[in-house]
């Protein structure tokens, strides 16, 4: 049986593709933009805490890279209902992806820093600089840029893992072509479509972390390789 394709219902339904486009791009940068920040502050306390401070951000990574992140998403939503803090779907969208990005910039900004050869730390001694100070101005900028690829490639692969969030109803793009095709039963049609929205969000985001790239970090911009 040959199958007869049929788009014409994305003449109608075309807000609401573009609306959940929107939400996801909403929940994805300012879930990258706080896990960032969290795994970032990680990494500084795994190398540079005391024992306690290290062996508690050990088990949170741990904890959450070894966990399913659609399970860390029902614990946030329905876990925090079940003791009355009740949270809207998009919050605890974005709670949930902000703590799985955190352990995932850890580990990869944990490596970033360790990449500092140790001469570099001993010159910043030398100056008088605070550890504070050495972090901030020796250590971070250049650690970001050795890793910024690897940090890139992440942040890409939490925007497409937020179709997750669809099953506590947020309403992005996969939510959204769920109710599509329930209302018009042409799946094959609405998940060709979300895939190729997926597909150029992917290739925008990586564009703007390219231009990013070369925005923050001189010497690739010099080089031109800001990935």
């Amino acid at each position: 049986m040959l199958y007869k394709f049929d788009f014409s219902f994305l003449l109608e339904k075309w807000p609401a593709f573009l609306n959940g486009a929107w939400l996801t791009i909403q929940l994805t940068v300012l879930s990258i933009a706080l896990g960032f920040v969290v795994g970032t502050l990680c990494a500084v306390a795994r190398v540079y805490g005391g024992r306690v401070l290290r062996l508690l951000v050990g088990f949170y990574v741990e904890l959450i890279r070894n966990t399913p992140l659609l399970v860390q998403i029902f614990i946030v939503y329905f876990g925090l209902s079940s003791v009355g803090l009740k949270l809207s779907a998009e919050t605890s969208a974005v709670i949930a992806l902000v703590v799985n990005m955190g352990a995932y910039t850890t580990e990869i900004m944990r490596a970033g820093i360790q990449s500092i050869h140790h001469t570099q730390l001993e010159a910043a001694d030398c100056l008088g600089l605070t550890r504070v100070q050495t972090i901030l101005h020796v250590v971070l900028l250049p650690a970001i840029e050795r890793v910024y690829p690897a940090l890139s490639s992440q942040f890409v692969l939490l925007m497409l893992a937020s179709s997750i969030t669809s099953q506590i109803s947020a309403e992005e793009l996969t939510a959204v072509a769920n109710n599509v095709q329930s209302d018009t039963y042409r799946s094959f049609e609405v998940y060709i479509i979300v895939a190729a929205i997926y597909l150029a969000l992917s290739l925008l985001y990586r564009l703007a972390f390219k231009a990013i790239g070369l925005i923050i970090f001189e010497r690739r911009r010099r080089l031109g390789t800001a990935l």
